[in-house]
């Protein structure tokens, strides 16, 4: 298998980049997500790259990119829904669920009974989608009865709590909602992948700057082990990512299911544990709200629970081999 990008690829991950950086400075993230931001990714062609013709190994390029920046809003919901049918098992029809271009997409995966639902960008959203064991159902936000939770784990995120989701319209099958986690962990996996990138080299960045004892700390051993490990985690798990998201262009290439649970736990471990280093090498800076590197690490821990948390997406692996 060839891990190295196209050159259409690496023009699209160039584009994605210079976006960010013009679209998106820490400045604007931090501001949080509102209607510009869905505004400037459909512009640009990010929400209905499955829909174009852009296979999920373009994709998942792209989410990367978005991952580096932060980019903050339900981006791969955007995504799975604006997806057509036609090439892309499991997708949904034209004009389904997002009848408006540029309508704000959000998802959730139903709780098990007698549990609240947590929605994120809920004020947002024109449209949410609604996954469970039955299929894929779409529900008017509006109409949901909901309370804010005031400190969200994610600052940038805010997340509201709906103690009953209504059955919502019917819009697709067992399938198909089963084809949606496949796609969305792969998705978060590579936004996963560009957060760790993002931390290593904020780190790596820091340790060049900060002196102790006249020398950049960077320079220190101990620090460097910490620097090593990030940058190795980080290409172990986009290997896996982009293994995952070539499974799913071509399912004959080997277990798709496997391929991408893998990619998910491999992405999110790197993730936190990059998060984690990447505060570590700040130091007592590294936990203060003016230093990035918190914002990636709670964004993390908050990625980790979608589409199946690490833990899961273990279990999922280790069940495909013979016992």
């Amino acid at each position: 298998m060839d891990f190295d990008l196209s050159p259409d690829q690496v023009a699209l991950r160039d584009g994605i980049r210079s976006l960010a950086r013009g679209k998106f400075p820490i400045a604007r993230v931090r501001a949080g997500f509102d209607r510009s931001v869905n505004d400037d990714l459909a512009a640009t062609g990010v929400l209905t790259l499955l829909a174009d013709g852009f296979g999920h190994a373009d994709a998942a390029v792209v989410l990367e990119e978005l991952g580096r920046a932060l980019v903050p809003g339900p981006v791969v919901w955007g995504l799975l829904a604006q997806a057509h049918t036609d090439g892309v098992p499991g997708g949904v029809p034209d004009g389904v669920p997002g009848d408006v271009p540029g309508d704000v997409i959000g998802g959730v995966e139903r709780p098990v009974e007698d549990e609240p639902a947590l929605v994120e960008h809920l004020d947002a959203l024109d449209v949410l989608i609604v996954l469970d064991d039955r299929g894929v159902s779409r529900l008017d936000p509006a109409a949901l009865d909901a309370t804010a939770i005031p400190r969200p784990l994610d600052p940038l995120t805010p997340v509201h709590a709906v103690d009953r989701l209504p059955a919502g319209e019917r819009i697709a099958g067992s399938q198909e909602a089963a084809r949606w986690r496949l796609v969305g962990a792969a998705l978060t996996a590579a936004y996963a992948i560009g957060m760790a990138q993002a931390c290593t080299d904020l780190a790596v960045a820091f340790a060049k700057e900060r002196v102790q004892f006249d020398r950049p700390i960077g320079s220190f051993q101990a620090v460097k082990h910490i620097l090593a490990d990030m940058a190795v985690r980080t290409e172990v798990a986009r290997a896996a990512v982009h293994a995952a998201a070539v499974h799913l262009d071509d399912p004959a290439t080997g277990p798709v299911a496997r391929a991408v649970s893998g990619a998910k736990l491999l992405a999110g471990e790197a993730a936190v544990a990059n998060g984690k280093a990447a505060t570590q090498v700040h130091g007592g800076m590294g936990f203060t709200w003016e230093v990035d590197v918190h914002l990636y690490l709670k964004r993390a821990w908050v990625l980790d629970t979608v589409f199946g948390s690490s833990d899961v997406h273990a279990d999922r692996v280790a069940a495909t081999f013979p016992s």
